[in-house]
Formats: C-alpha cells, structure tokens, sequence
C-alpha cells in the first residue's frame, strides 16, 4: 500500500470517526430529552397523589361511618290553609289609574288646546272653569311661559289643576265629593340677595344686558341717580356699576326680582352710592350710606329715558306760529306711547284737553308749585281731577296732540303762578333718616357699604 493509499485510507476512518461521534451525541442530548420529561412526570404524578390523599381521607371516613337508620324516624304530615292573594280586576286597574301632565302656554295656545295637551276631556271642570269666579281667570289670562299642571283619570276626567297666575301666585283646582273647588294661592319664596356688576360700554341697559341684569332692576337703578346722573348723556365708556338686589327662589329657581338693596355707579370718576331702606309701610327708600335721603320731592325729569328737544326759554321761533314766542317749558322728545311719571306728590287738578296743549294734565304740589304735561296721547286709566298721586305714579303716555309737530312732552313748572326752568329750579330736598331708623339704618349701610365694596373691587361679575 503506497502513500497516497494510506491516506485515503486514514481520511475515511476520520470521517466515520466524526460522524459517530455526532450522532452519539445526539443520541446522548435525546436521551437527557427523555430522562428529563421521565423525572417530569414522575414529579407529577406525586403530587397528584398527594393532593388526593385529603379525598381519599374523605372517601374513607364515609366510608367508615355507620349508615342512618331511616326507617326509625317517625313522620307526620302537616296540612296548613295558605291565602293567596286575589287577582285585581284589570278593568279596575286601568280605571283607577291617575296621570300627570306638564305643561307650559304656547304663543299660539288657546284654552281648548292647553286642555287637550292636559287630557282634560270631562264637560263638568270644563263648565266649572268657564264659569267659576275664581277659575274663569285662567281663560284670560293664558300667558305664553306660564305653568300649567293638572291630574286627570284614564277618562279624562280632571282630579286637580294648578296654573301659574303670576310669579307669586297661582290659581288650585281640586275634585271634591261636592264638585269642584277652585282658589287663589300665594306661593312662598325664599329671598336671596344678587350681587353683580357691569362695564359701561355704549348705555346703561346695554350694559346691564351684557351683565344678565334685568330690566327692572336696570330702571330703578336709572331713578335712584336720575338727579345726579343724566343716563343719556353723561355716561363715559369705562363707567362702572355695582348693585346688590332681590331674588326671590322657590326650591333652587329664580323665579322673581325684588327691589334693589345697594347700589353704587362710578361716572366719569366720581362715585355716587345708594343704601335701601325700608320705612314703616314697606316701601323702600334710598340714601347715601350716612343716611342722607336721595328721594328729591319733585323729579327733574317727568319721562325715564328722553332727550330734550327744546329747552325753556323767554324768546324762540314757534315753528308753528312761525314767530318769536316764549317757550315757557322743557320739551323732551320721545316716542309715542312713552310712560309720563308725576315729578312729585300732588292733586290732579285737571285733566282733558286744552288750546295748543291738546291732552294736558296739570298737577297742584305742596309749597304753591304746580307741573303742567301737555301733548299727550292719553292719559292714564280713571285718572280724574281731585285723585291724588304720588312720584312716579304713571299719570299719562306721550303724543303729538294739540299744537305738536311731532312727539314729545311739554313740561312746565310753576312757582306761585310763575314759570320757572324745570331743569334749573332749585327742588325742595327730602329730610334724612333720623333716630330709630337711623340706628337700625346704620347697621344695614355698614354690612352692604362692605358687600359692594367687595363686589366693586374684585371682577366678581355674578354671585346668585
């Protein structure tokens, strides 16, 4: 065997050599594999068997346990009346069944529709409603908003009614043995005050609307510092307003606003403020937080918003006449139909129409003054000559009649007979508030002087 030979020879024993010993090592890991899964299993059935052990320890004590005799226990059988409840009569149910209705008016309601929505089907409520005092009210006074709530029965025959007559008060109806009873009811309210403030942008109301103030409060605001501030020209973009009044709730709802309790209004810097007070018939009076009255005996102005058109004057052109004649009045212009307040407390002394006045209303005051309103449109309902009136009192509505070429109010002020400027005369100042009431006054001043204070110098712009 030469060399070559003998290598072939070694190279193949190599390559055998190697390929048994791979796969006796794979032989060798397989059998670990299987030896691994053996011990595996075995683990697992010990401890199955274990876990069983409790079972079969249960198994065998009842196993062991003598069996219960049965047949040695007496019995016996008890019999017991049991009283089932009847089945109610479904026509009955559905007879007796109540039902509630909701309601608000509708612009276009009339009083059939409302008593449609509300299942009112029965002629007997409906007669009784038409023709009762006290019910008959509801058909004429349907307002738009209002509430309206009523029980019926599954015929539609009407067991109770409640309808909201105004914001404090609504009308009950209810189903007696005799019939129907119909009465008026004050609802009760809970009084909170309302703080808010306002920016003065353009004008008092557009202000007040922006602070969701409403416009009640708005005018009393305007009368409180009519004699101090004219609203329609004095206001400056800037000007800033605090007030604090009523509100009347019922179970969380705002449902009223009463009068205003504090007020204070910066113009163009200065700060003008007003504390309310009420006296011993209940009506409400302001004055400045020491307790000086800010009710003037006569207002200097009869209309709540207005312009002056023609100031009082010794010598102007009448642009009618078309010649120099003394103008011995204010003419303030407004639109027809515009509300004209008594500038003091007084006596009618007389009302109709007169020469160039047209309709004239002219009233007879303390201290020998008189006030003249001429031009008007109307006058105020069952105003008659010798009533007696107070500030404010709606007396007439603006108007164009007589010698007029457009709408507004003459107004004319007379001292003994004597025209004098209404917007220059010197009016007669109330009296402050004195003794007893200035004591309990003080109290009430110093806590709201604090409240709008708060509310002045903070941005709170609502607390309700």
């Amino acid at each position: 065997m030469d060399i070559n030979e003998t290598n072939q020879h070694n190279a193949s024993f190599n390559y055998f050599a190697k390929e048994s010993l791979k796969k006796a090592s794979e032989q060798n890991a397989i059998l670990a594999q299987i030896a691994h899964k053996t011990e595996r299993k075995l683990k697992l059935r010990w401890i199955l068997a274990i876990s069983c052990l409790p079972l079969f320890g249960i198994y065998t004590a009842f196993g062991l346990a003598p069996q219960t005799m049965i047949g040695t226990i007496q019995t016996a059988a008890v019999v017991e009346e049991i009283t089932l409840p009847q089945a109610a009569d479904s026509t009955t149910t559905i007879a007796e069944q109540n039902f509630w209705y909701k309601e608000h008016v509708r612009r276009d309601d009339t009083f059939n529709t409302v008593l449609s929505r509300l299942n009112i089907h029965n002629r007997e409520a409906i007669n009784f409603i038409h023709t009762d005092s006290v019910a008959s009210e509801i058909t004429s006074s349907l307002r738009p908003s209002r509430n309206i709530e009523a029980q019926t029965d599954n015929e539609g025959n009407l067991i109770s009614l409640k309808y909201q007559l105004d914001s404090d008060q609504f009308i009950a109806i209810k189903q007696t043995a005799t019939g129907y009873e119909a009465s008026k009811i004050v609802q009760k309210f809970e009084s909170r005050p309302i703080l808010k403030s306002a920016e003065i942008s353009s004008s008092l109301f557009g202000a007040t609307d922006a602070a969701n103030i409403p416009d009640y409060i708005a005018v009393q605001i305007a009368e409180m510092f009519e004699s101090e501030i004219d609203f329609t020209k004095d206001l400056r973009r800037g000007d800033h307003l605090s007030v604090i009044y009523e509100g009347n709730y019922n179970q969380g709802e705002l449902l009223k606003t009463g009068d205003v309790l504090a007020a204070e209004f910066v113009n163009n810097g200065k700060i003008y403020q007003a504390i309310g007070y009420r006296d011993e018939s209940g009506k409400m009076q302001y004055y400045t937080p020491d307790g000086k009255s800010l009710h003037k005996s006569f207002l200097r102005s009869p209309l709540e918003f207005s312009r002056i058109s023609s100031s009082f004057s010794s010598g102007r052109f009448h642009p009618i006449l078309q010649r120099l004649k003394a103008h011995k009045g204010t003419d303030f212009a407004a639109p027809t139909g515009t509300r004209v307040k008594a500038s003091g407390d007084a006596k009618v002394d007389f009302v109709g129409v007169k020469g160039g006045y047209g309709n004239v209303v002219v009233l007879k005051h303390d201290s020998g003054i008189s006030t003249v309103y001429g031009h008007l449109s109307r006058f105020a309902a069952g105003l008659s000559r010798g009533d007696k009136v107070v500030q404010g009192d709606i007396i007439g509505y603006v108007g164009t009649t007589g010698m007029s070429t457009g709408p507004h109010l003459h107004y004319e002020f007379l001292v003994n007979g004597v025209h004098r400027d209404p917007m220059t005369v010197a009016l007669p100042k109330s009296f402050p508030i004195t003794g007893q009431d200035k004591v309990a006054f003080d109290a009430v001043s110093s806590q709201l002087t604090a409240q709008i204070k708060l509310l002045g110098n903070s941005n709170i712009a609502a607390l309700e």
